[in-house]
């Protein structure tokens, strides 16, 4: 069993950053991909990234690319996001979430996860 925290969100100005990040419990947390969806209002949860079980591997949705960066400390049990250049369209409630089985290069798939974090609100305004 697996119990993930986010924190970090926030309202920020478009062009801001903010950082967030999510703490999980358990011994085994470098057993596990992590990676990060979102949900907008009346929108699907969508990916935005993941990071393997060594950090070695990262993967970005198209729409975060070159301003996201996923990272994970496996010593201290957590994973981060730092998003910058935010722009509107990336308000939503960000989850981090945990996969212990092989992912078959479909990161993005969300039911690849076994368990899920509470969410935390992201909201960027022009």
């Amino acid at each position: 069993q697996v119990q993930l925290v986010e924190s970090g969100g926030g309202l920020v100005q478009a062009g801001g950053s903010l950082r967030l990040s999510c703490a999980a419990s358990g011994r085994t947390f470098s057993s596990y991909g992590m990676g990060w969806f979102r949900q907008a209002p009346g929108k699907e949860r969508e990916p935005v990234a993941h990071i393997s079980r060594s950090a070695i591997g990262t993967y970005y949705a198209d729409s975060v690319k070159g301003r996201f960066t996923i990272s994970r400390d496996n010593a201290k049990n957590t994973v981060s996001l730092q998003m910058n250049s935010l722009k509107p369209e990336d308000t939503a409630v960000y989850y981090c979430a945990a996969g212990g089985r092989p992912f078959g290069g479909m990161w993005y798939v969300a039911n690849k996860y076994d368990y899920w974090g509470q969410g935390t609100q992201v909201t960027v305004s022009s």
